[in-house]
């Protein structure tokens, strides 16, 4: 390029810088770009910034070619073998189990900056800290996918002349009961491990008893509408772990831990007790499509619901007695 130097005087027009540039990038490209920039000092600085305008076009231009080539690989990669429907169910539960572990370190460092009790929590209950945020971000998310396909989604419609309800499913229905299965298994595993500090019996059966019903779900797309009505009611969760950070952060005297034992009552009243008699009268609804799924299935059907249920007024009624026990105190 420093050729190019004695020539810079006698170039006044714009069609000659042009070319001028155009030469200078393919020397450029020849010598290397570090090269090419030590000897801009020689060229006058309305020429050097043209230059440099066209280099940064340049690498702008191939770096968007690049990122729509990686995007469009990926597109195919998530429609081809993620979301295509044979492998739809076991990238739906790795992908949930994964969820779970990056669930649990972003709550690690989050409530390790921003939560001045988490300090001085035994590892037992940092442990389940971190753990409950998974239940609570699961929790969020199942209960608006099934909130869609129970409600708003007409996936499940009587009105839809596709075939019976009770063997109804989508590619995405399906990922979403993977999520939840990923989610199941990873909680039942840290169950056991750390047993019984992060659950009792109790917690072994239902988180049994949930993989089966929604694995099985998953894997024949069958009964997936009253899967998606059951798990509504892991609305409730966010509440019960809202309890236990107060409780552990010392605030149980707090009108936030009062609050928040109402907003349980009714949010279980609702979600895990009136819910279930709907599910109930609409199975009787549809026991002529019930009656016609296989015998494990209907036994998940008519079995599962009612377990659940069961469980679900015990331990209301555990709430209740917490409740009045918390307002009498506060009398």
């Amino acid at each position: 390029m420093i050729l190019y130097k004695h020539h810079v005087a006698q170039l006044g027009s714009e069609a000659n810088e042009r070319k001028l540039l155009k030469s200078a990038i393919h020397r450029g490209e020849k010598l290397g770009f570090s090269t090419c920039l030590k000897s801009l000092s020689a060229f006058p600085p309305t020429l050097v910034w043209k230059f440099l305008w066209l280099i940064g076009r340049f690498f702008n231009r191939s770096d968007s070619m690049a990122i729509k080539s990686y995007q469009n690989q990926a597109e195919l990669l998530v429609r081809d073998y993620l979301l295509a429907d044979p492998f739809v169910p076991y990238t739906s539960v790795l992908g949930g189990i994964f969820a779970c572990k990056m669930a649990y370190d972003v709550s690690q460092l989050i409530s390790s900056f921003y939560f001045k009790s988490y300090a001085a929590l035994t590892k037992i209950q940092r442990i389940e800290w971190n753990n409950r945020g998974i239940s609570t971000l699961h929790a969020i998310f199942i209960t608006i996918m099934s909130l869609y396909f129970v409600i708003f989604s007409d996936l499940f419609s009587d009105r839809r002349l596709a075939g019976l309800v009770i063997f109804r499913s989508s590619p995405l229905s399906t990922f979403v009961l993977g999520v939840s299965v990923g989610y199941f298994l990873s909680d039942l595993g840290m169950i056991f491990w750390l047993y019984p500090s992060l659950g009792g019996m109790e917690y072994v059966l239902h988180h049994f008893i949930s993989v089966t019903s929604v694995a099985y779900s998953m894997l024949t797309g069958e009964g997936q509408l009253y899967t998606f009505m059951v798990l509504i009611s892991e609305a409730t969760t966010p509440g019960i772990n809202l309890r236990w950070y107060l409780d552990t952060a010392g605030m149980k005297r707090s009108s936030a831990y009062l609050m928040n034992g109402v907003a349980i009552f009714f949010a279980w009243l609702v979600a895990r007790v009136l819910l279930f008699f709907y599910i109930f009268y609409d199975v009787y609804l549809h026991s002529y499509q019930v009656n016609q799924m296989q015998p494990f299935g209907r036994l998940l059907v008519y079995g599962v619901p009612s377990v659940l249920a069961t469980m679900n007024l015990i331990w209301f009624a555990k709430i209740v007695k917490g409740l009045k026990k918390t307002l009498a105190k506060r009398q």
